[in-house]
């Protein structure tokens, strides 16, 4: 018997502005359950890993997708990425990086290290809302990701 496991979404962001605008558009079309949030890339790494403050989780539960940002204190995105993606434990969590980076090299080589998608974050509001509104409807509600 499978035990049922929480639907979450883990942002990693650290512009308080882009994470209100990202938390209104996943809550305001019913996209998930639970988000939770942590504003840098060691803490994005302490949650995934279930260590430091987030030593209580289980790496059993993981996020159903991370939405990371690429420019981040402490450790950065790619570097965040490359951990995820190194870890058998982990290396199928869905990442998909949200950044306002539009430089080739950022795209190239966070696909290199395995994200499963890129988006540059639109500066209109509206666009903005509208591209989290399909990311999320898509890694949370089309797309199947194999049972552990």
């Amino acid at each position: 018997m499978q035990e049922e496991k929480s639907v979450t979404i883990l942002l990693v962001e650290d512009n308080p502005n882009d994470e209100e605008l990202t938390l209104h558009a996943l809550k305001k079309n019913h996209i998930v359950n639970s988000i939770d949030v942590v504003r840098d890339g060691a803490e994005a790494l302490e949650y995934v890993f279930c260590t430091g403050k987030y030593a209580e989780r289980s790496i059993d539960s993981p996020p159903k997708v991370i939405l990371l940002d690429l420019k981040l204190p402490k450790v950065d995105g790619l570097e965040v990425l490359r951990q995820v993606k190194a870890d058998e434990r982990t290396k199928k969590i869905p990442v998909v990086m949200l950044t306002s980076s539009r430089l080739e090299r950022d795209i190239v080589e966070s696909y290199r290290l395995g994200v499963n998608s890129f988006i540059t974050k639109p500066v209109d509001f509206e666009q903005f809302s509208e591209a989290v509104r399909q990311v999320g409807m898509y890694w949370m509600l089309i797309n199947t990701t194999p049972d552990e």
